[in-house]
């Protein structure tokens, strides 16, 4: 995993990658934090992080689109199938390269929330506990553009699925908002998302059967909780969208609350990227 992780580190600095994705995350912050902190005379650091995830959009598709796609177009994937490893460790160490690059900004932002004390008083704890979660929300997004890359061979298809997911995942909550909070309305919406989540399933796996499996039990399970109980559907869209929206839950830290719930959500979404992420690549693996 070591090899793997120095290989794709060096592989970042060595193209245009790294610095570009680097040099876009401090342009912004430095565009925010003129903006908000000093010529608005604002305190808040968070805020900054807060409107500067909306860059996560270009940026993630920037940085993942080449980690597997790449390998797979250059057929250089085969000599990672050939290792004495599993695909595992050859995942992990790239993701872990990922996020080393992730990291290099916030380390750097780091810094401003102390240069911003000297002229007034700014809440660290609420800053860094924000630019924490602001890291951990890069991780996640990264995760979910590694298994995206994992799942194709065209970079330039894997940064335009990658900027799909991403502004879908941001516009999450406020999509939620057109669907009427009555119980027919969310009953529908569900439904709906059933019928793309089976979709996106056949897409992505091109198993019919499981696609099929997917529809028929999602759709029979919301049926039969209509029945049973109308009158929890009410609303029930729109707190599941929060729910699974990832940016929603980081502008919770935004508000100066640390939420565990929130952190938890992420490493999990992590956890299960990263996981279908290898279960891709085993699968070409065997399949040869």
């Amino acid at each position: 995993m070591n090899a793997i992780f120095r290989r794709e580190l060096r592989a970042y600095f060595t193209s245009m990658t790294a610095y570009v994705f680097i040099a876009f995350i401090l342009l912004f912050s430095g565009i925010y934090t003129m903006a908000y902190n000093l010529n608005s005379a604002y305190p808040n650091f968070e805020y900054v992080l807060e409107s500067m995830s909306v860059i996560f959009l270009i940026a993630i598709p920037i940085l993942t689109m080449r980690v597997i796609a790449e390998e797979r177009r250059q057929k250089t994937d085969q000599l990672l199938y050939a290792l004495p490893i599993g695909m595992t460790r050859v995942v992990l160490g790239k993701y872990l390269a990922m996020i080393t690059v992730v990291a290099i900004p916030c380390v750097i932002m780091a810094f401003y929330p102390l240069m911003l004390s000297a002229f007034g008083e700014v809440s660290l704890l609420t800053a860094y506990g924000t630019l924490l979660a602001f890291f951990l929300l890069s991780c996640t997004l990264s995760a979910i553009g590694l298994l995206i890359s994992s799942l194709t061979e065209n970079q330039a298809v894997a940064a335009g699925l990658c900027f799909v997911v991403m502004l879908l995942l941001y516009f999450m909550g406020d999509l939620s908002s057109f669907v009427s909070d009555s119980s027919s309305a969310s009953l529908s919406a569900l439904m709906v998302a059933v019928l793309l989540l089976a979709l996106g399933i056949r897409l992505l796996t091109r198993s019919t059967p499981a696609a099929i499996i997917t529809l028929v039990v999602g759709e029979a399970l919301l049926l039969l909780f209509d029945v049973l109980s109308p009158s929890s559907f009410e609303g029930l869209f729109g707190r599941i969208m929060n729910g699974l929206s990832v940016f929603e839950r980081f502008y919770t830290f935004v508000g100066g609350v640390f939420d565990l719930s929130a952190v938890l959500y992420d490493l999990s979404v992590i956890g299960v990227s990263l996981f279908l992420a290898v279960q891709s690549m085993e699968k070409r693996r065997w399949n040869g």
